[in-house]
């Protein structure tokens, strides 16, 4: 029987971990390991999607605060 480690587990929602590995971009802290395990194991496409949407939904939220602020 072969010893089960931390790389050999079956990773989870790929999706979710983008997700999540966005969000932390955004706020600028992040684990040097975890991100490193982050760069290794997502999908590129994942992360340039999420941040795409997180982007447009950041600048949505700012033109509105100012369109409320304004008006």
């Amino acid at each position: 029987m072969m010893a089960h480690g931390p790389m050999d587990r079956p990773r989870g929602n790929t999706l979710w971990r983008s997700v999540k590995a966005v969000l932390w971009s955004f706020l600028g802290i992040r684990q040097n390991r975890a991100s490193h395990e982050d760069m290794s194991s997502l999908n590129p496409v994942h992360i340039i999607v999420v941040a795409l949407v997180a982007l447009g939904l950041f600048v949505g939220a700012l033109v509105a605060l100012v369109h409320w602020v304004v008006g």
